[in-house]
């Protein structure tokens, strides 16, 4: 690691680090389908099915891999932004649930409008630039004032307060033997539900980009002189700084989330390709163009607010045992399967 900081700097060594992250999630989740709308989708429906077995393979296996990093002492989350900075229960609760609204009017989160794009889904593409501008809106521009007063409602101070690990008073190791013992429970759901080896590997892939994705930048921040953040796999924040490089007139910044963005993107389109799967898609009768972007509207401030999207929340703060983002991926859960609980009985709903 020492030498490839030598060799790039900082800077470059995490963008090469976010570039082969993002390659083995783009792959992975246009192989497993990793998809959480789909997920809540089935669970709405009463009918649990492959789209559930593939998330919970995904969130149990990055908690058991990022956990038991932490046990073994290979990997130390307690500085990390998810835990130790100061969070917002009430952003937590309230942009959740506009994710998980956003999330099911648009058919897809933010990690899954990115690999759609990339497999040719223009309607994946232009609800995920919309995104993407409400989510820099929100962050630094006009809206940044609104998301700030949800924020302050109710917050919690960074370290033990929001750290569940410390709340319930259990070890990591013992988070990573249960989540091992609920990625085994999951995959033997998916065998009953019929997913083949390939798609099972795949979801599992899932989790292991989001444990790489801490294990590589923990790394980097161990070998450098600089002060490195460790993060993992999210989509909003580095989707807006990839945007915000490709327009602005300034020298690109190099960072984990730079080389994360197009790493999904080439992964996605190239296992796409691969697999006869690519193909152009367009907003037609059955698919609205106004439902999709109020769905972007709706998750592009959400995840601002939550403190990130489906998986920068779900799986990469999740795994970390961030009590914020346990409660924003909640909340997603919560606000899907109500949006489409409603949708179903009250077939005007889909037509906004």
């Amino acid at each position: 690691m020492e030498m490839l900081i030598e060799q790039l700097g900082d800077a470059g060594a995490l963008a090469l680090a976010g570039m082969v992250v993002g390659l083995l999630f783009g792959i992975t989740a246009q192989k497993s389908r990793f998809c959480l709308r789909a997920a809540t989708v089935e669970v709405s429906e009463g009918k649990p099915g492959p789209r559930l077995a593939v998330w919970l393979i995904a969130f149990t296996s990055a908690l058991t891999l990022v956990q038991g990093f932490v046990s073994f002492e290979v990997l130390d989350l307690s500085e990390t932004r998810a835990i130790a900075s100061t969070g917002s229960i009430s952003g937590a609760l309230i942009g959740g649930v506009m994710f998980g609204i956003g999330m099911v009017l648009s058919r897809g989160c933010a990690s899954r409008l990115l690999v759609l794009a990339s497999c040719g889904n223009l309607r994946a593409l232009v609800t995920g630039l919309i995104l993407t501008l409400l989510a820099q809106a929100a962050y630094t521009g006009v809206l940044s004032p609104a998301r700030e007063n949800l924020a302050d409602i109710w917050t919690v101070s960074g370290g033990a307060t929001r750290d569940l690990s410390s709340i319930l008073g259990l070890t990591s190791g013992t988070y990573a033997v249960v989540a091992a013992m609920g990625l085994l429970l999951a995959i033997a759901f998916a065998a009953h539900q019929s997913l083949t080896l390939t798609r099972i590997t795949a979801a599992a892939g899932v989790g292991v980009a989001v444990a790489l994705g801490w294990l590589v930048t923990f790394a980097i921040a161990q070998a450098s002189f600089e002060v490195v953040p460790v993060s993992s796999i999210t989509f909003t924040g580095p989707a807006t700084d990839t945007l915000m490089a490709l327009v602005a007139e300034r020298n690109v910044v190099l960072s984990f989330g730079i080389g994360l963005v197009p790493g999904v993107a080439i992964g996605a389109a190239t296992s796409a390709v691969a697999s006869g799967e690519w193909r152009i898609e367009r907003f037609g009768a059955d698919t609205p163009m106004e439902r999709y972007l109020i769905g972007a509207v709706l998750m592009g401030f959400g995840a601002m607010l939550a403190g990130g999207c489906a998986v920068g929340a779900g799986l990469s703060g999740g795994s970390a045992l961030s009590l914020t983002a346990w409660l924003a991926v909640f909340s997603m859960w919560v606000g899907a399967i109500a949006t489409h609980w409603l949708a179903v009985r009250r077939p005007f709903v889909q037509r906004t």
